[in-house]
């Protein structure tokens, strides 16, 4: 994945509105971890698909097989950097419904699930 100027901002969830979503309409959500399994294994969230941003070369050519561009996508990662830019990289492959998860799984693990190891 390169890294490239986009000139439209990502929308943001935030991890509140993540947990709320997940138990009102969870089929409705694409949900995409870009963490290192290594990080997954430490924490994660269930129902999130692991699609490690090191993978890249892996898994990229499938992204349109795997899911639908145009139903809700929301990417987490530790932070909100790197499923930022794998979100910048959705919406240039025609997604239309891409969200980044504001303070990724650390926030979820402060503020929603306490039970989720900080790291």
């Amino acid at each position: 994945m390169t890294s490239q100027s986009f000139s439209q901002p990502i929308p943001q969830i935030s991890v509140e509105e993540l947990a709320q979503r997940m138990v009102e309409s969870p089929d409705r959500l694409q949900l995409i971890d870009v963490r290192e399994r290594q990080e997954v294994a430490i924490a994660s969230v269930e129902g999130f698909e692991v699609l490690p941003l090191s993978e890249f070369a892996e898994w990229s050519n499938q992204i349109h097989t795997r899911f639908d561009p145009n139903a809700e996508t929301l990417v987490m990662c530790h932070h909100g950097i790197r499923s930022r830019q794998m979100c910048e990289w959705l919406v240039s492959q025609g997604f239309t419904n891409v969200k980044n998860v504001a303070g990724g799984i650390d926030a979820y693990s402060t503020v929603v699930d306490y039970s989720i190891p900080c790291y």
